[in-house]
């Protein structure tokens, strides 16, 4: 690839992504497609595919970018918690606790990835991990505990003491 066509194909991949801030998935992957070849897009550019495609919740081709992006860069974190994201609303719990307990080995201290771990613990119903990540999650972050009555994702352990008691010393 010559110089000019790579400046060209940062200009696309700076229109896509400014797209994706603007919440315009669709122009995003128009953008990407006048990149050229997606598949031989960097990391970054891999991962905006995945998110264009993940934001207008074709989660099945999103992993293909996706999982690529995870390949060139497998500490990046966002990407991570993408995969994650697909994989839950594919019905694939056990990947989405994989790829986030992957990016917890390079971002101990995020509290959304040990929050987003104790939702799919719970609906996988593995309740003491679930509970372990949640309490971590809120020490790190008490904030979080504004969205727990909310997320039904803990519907499985909602009625349980110890879920109980857990939200009651944050709250309390």
């Amino acid at each position: 690839m010559n110089a000019l066509d790579r400046i060209r194909r940062k200009k696309f991949l700076r229109e896509a992504e400014g797209y994706m801030e603007l919440g315009m998935p669709q122009q995003s992957l128009a953008a990407i497609a006048r990149a050229g070849d997606p598949t031989s897009l960097g990391a970054e550019g891999l991962y905006i595919w995945g998110e264009s495609l993940r934001s207008l919740e074709r989660y099945d081709e999103a992993l293909t970018p996706l999982t690529r992006a995870a390949e060139v860069d497998p500490d990046n974190v966002r990407v991570r918690i993408a995969l994650g994201w697909c994989y839950k609303r594919l019905g694939r719990i056990d990947l989405a606790v994989e790829s986030l307990e992957t990016a917890l080995a390079f971002e101990p201290n995020e509290p959304l990835l040990r929050y987003n771990l104790a939702c799919y613990l719970s609906l996988l119903g593995e309740k003491r991990r679930s509970l372990r990540y949640l309490s971590q999650a809120l020490s790190i972050a008490p904030g979080y505990r504004d969205l727990i009555d909310d997320e039904s994702d803990f519907d499985p352990l909602r009625c349980d003491p110890d879920f109980q008691a857990l939200c009651q010393k944050v709250q309390g």
